[in-house]
């Protein structure tokens, strides 16, 4: 099962590595997606990624994670995207699984997936998690959306991507390897 992280320029880094890193290492297949019309991405440090395919090419038929890392402006730049929009729109609402982190939870919240659930996001962007009830944890789960608060809290977020998938067991087993 593929599972796919979107970036568009002015992602927050470490809320799109962490989440990579993680769930590679937990023997996840993770594919980074460029939204732009070059796989070279920026961040929003300044630092360029090489995504291993463009938003083109992506196969939106999995049912693997579509996964969102804030940043600013990244998020504004992924919500921007049409095409993404549609399709993260249409994943949730048949019922697969979808992830946001920082202030890209405003894009799930804005397209109405986050109606009734719990979810939070970095401080300051609670009201565009439209019908959520918002709350101050780190990460949230909730039926087939999670959500985290912030660069802060992107490990954690990552493990809970790889607890939903794998299990509990196997989360805290890459976890535990990891603080050696």
């Amino acid at each position: 099962m593929t599972h796919y992280v979107f970036l568009a320029n002015g992602f927050e880094d470490l809320e799109a590595l962490s989440v990579i890193d993680i769930m590679r290492r937990a023997g996840l297949e993770v594919v980074t997606v460029s939204i732009n019309e070059t796989n070279i991405v920026t961040s929003a440090h300044n630092v360029p990624m090489q995504a291993d395919i463009l938003l083109s090419d992506v196969d939106f038929t999995t049912n693997g994670y579509l996964i969102l890392p804030g940043g600013m402006p990244g998020t504004t730049n992924l919500w921007d995207c049409e095409l993404l929009r549609d399709n993260v729109k249409a994943h949730a609402e048949a019922g697969l699984p979808v992830a946001a982190i920082c202030a890209a939870p405003l894009i799930l919240g804005r397209l109405g997936i986050l109606e009734g659930k719990d979810a939070t996001c970095y401080p300051g962007f609670e009201a565009e998690l439209k019908g959520a009830n918002c709350t101050a944890a780190g990460v949230v789960k909730s039926g087939n959306v999670i959500t985290g608060k912030g660069p802060g809290k992107s490990p954690e977020f990552a493990f809970a991507i790889v607890a939903s998938l794998l299990g509990e067991t196997k989360a805290n087993e890459i976890s535990s390897a990891m603080q050696y």
